[in-house]
């Protein structure tokens, strides 16, 4: 009897075009050649995806309110917010630079949240084309998040005060780690061809 799961697959990796069966849940498929997985099936991909993003939704206040940075110099202490540090550079003309850490931190992750519950709540084909889209969009602003600049610019503070300062880092830099790693956890764990998979209006 044919099979009718059986399709062709080409690897992003290698280029080799092959013929994959239909993965089981929780199963990978890997390029015969490199090894590159080139088809995986999760369990409740819709929620894992809306509970890890709604997680990262509720850190996102505390990680742009709370201090990323305490210091204490000279008997001065000061609090370092993501918000204050863009409306700090803002105010020292540095309008560009506001701008990106404005859009990487603050902007991009809230646009990433508000794609993925789009992609949640929205279901049906007449949402498909523009599910497909948001999916599309989210994969493409993703790595502009600043997570690797924040803890830099923690580290560097700690290592040049360190003398002369207590630098402590605030509870602010774990609640915005915490919303960048639930954030791709949470694109990474949904599955686009579940939109064109429904036919429910």
């Amino acid at each position: 009897m044919q099979n009718y799961f059986i399709k062709m697959i080409a690897c992003e990796t290698c280029g080799l075009v092959q013929r994959v069966e239909k993965v089981p849940v929780n199963f990978q498929a890997r390029c015969a050649r490199c090894e590159t997985v080139i088809e995986t099936r999760h369990r409740d991909s819709r929620g894992r995806t809306g509970t890890l993003a709604l997680a990262a939704l509720l850190l996102y206040l505390p990680a742009n309110l709370y201090p990323i940075m305490v210091m204490e110099y000279m008997g001065r202490h000061t609090e370092n917010t993501v918000w204050g540090g863009v409306k700090a550079l803002y105010q020292d003309h540095m309008w560009y630079v506001a701008a990106i850490v404005f859009a990487a931190s603050i902007l991009v992750p809230l646009l990433k949240l508000i794609g993925l519950f789009f992609l949640i709540l929205y279901r049906g084909q007449r949402w498909q084309r523009m599910r497909t889209r948001i999916y599309k969009l989210v994969c493409l602003i993703g790595p502009w998040a600043m997570l690797d600049v924040f803890l830099l610019s923690v580290l560097v503070a700690l290592i040049r005060f360190g003398r002369f300062a207590t630098v402590i880092p605030g509870p602010g830099i774990i609640a915005f780690t915490s919303v960048v790693i639930l954030t791709i956890l949470a694109s990474s764990s949904f599955d686009p061809r579940l939109i064109w998979k429904e036919k429910t209006n």
